[in-house]
């Protein structure tokens, strides 16, 4: 199925691309939480033709790519986002926020996808390389910090990723634990049935024998108190 991302989804695409996924991924995940649209070819060819427009603002060639690096190089983005106790983000930074960020601050248009950073999802300064044109290439100054409160120092903001990593490492061995008895109940109920095929493999006419005796025994059986009576009855009629 055809869907029209509406917001920028880790190891599916961005935001405006028009992406194939399984039926049941779309209809049970991205499109109840509005994560995306079924891609109708009106949406499409509005996609398409927004596209182009946005493209005429982009470098067409070195030299403009270098007058946009050299507006971008002195540029710091700020993005204020909710934040936990440790520093992970409730959600994310992603290259569309950037380019969105780019366009709103400094009216210079990035093509998304040149914007080489995985999502961002810890507090933090940091260095967003992105590809303008052929070989240039400028790293744009970016600050994330938590809602309604100001950014930590780089020792700060190590010690706090240092105390989430420990926090992680900690809760590690219990799931490590609770992994490891699964498996061996797995392994338990594999190793019984390989035991069970290997005995049937070995004595192929026990299981017909058994099967034999057990049919005996139940001719041999007393028919119930209920059916012999039932059949006395017959009989008088």
């Amino acid at each position: 199925m055809e869907v029209i991302l509406l917001s920028d989804v880790d190891h599916v695409g961005l935001r405006g691309d028009v992406v194939s996924v399984a039926r049941g991924y779309a209809r049970n995940y991205l499109l109840p939480r509005r994560l995306a649209e079924e891609a109708t070819p009106a949406r499409v060819a509005e996609l398409q033709k927004r596209d182009t427009l946005r493209a005429r603002h982009e470098a067409k060639t070195a030299d403009q790519a270098q007058e946009i690096a050299d507006a971008l190089s002195g540029a710091v983005l700020r993005f204020e986002v909710k934040a936990g106790p440790t520093g992970s983000l409730f959600g994310s930074v992603t290259p569309t926020d950037i380019a969105d960020e780019i366009w709103n601050t400094k009216k210079i248009r990035v093509d998304r996808r040149k914007i080489e950073s995985d999502p961002i999802k810890r507090i933090g300064r940091y260095e967003i390389p992105i590809g303008l044109f052929e070989d240039v290439r400028v790293e744009v100054k970016t600050e994330v910090i938590p809602e309604g409160g100001a950014l930590p120092s780089d020792e700060e903001l190590a010690e706090l990723e240092a105390a989430e990593r420990a926090e992680q490492e900690a809760e590690a061995p219990e799931e490590s634990v609770e992994l490891e008895e699964i498996l061996a109940e797995v392994d338990a109920a594999e190793a019984a049935e390989a035991e069970t095929e290997a005995a049937e493999a070995a004595e192929p006419g026990k299981s017909e024998a058994t099967e034999a005796e057990a049919e005996a025994e139940a001719e041999a059986e007393p028919e119930p108190e209920w059916r012999t009576d039932a059949n006395a009855a017959l009989a008088d009629e």
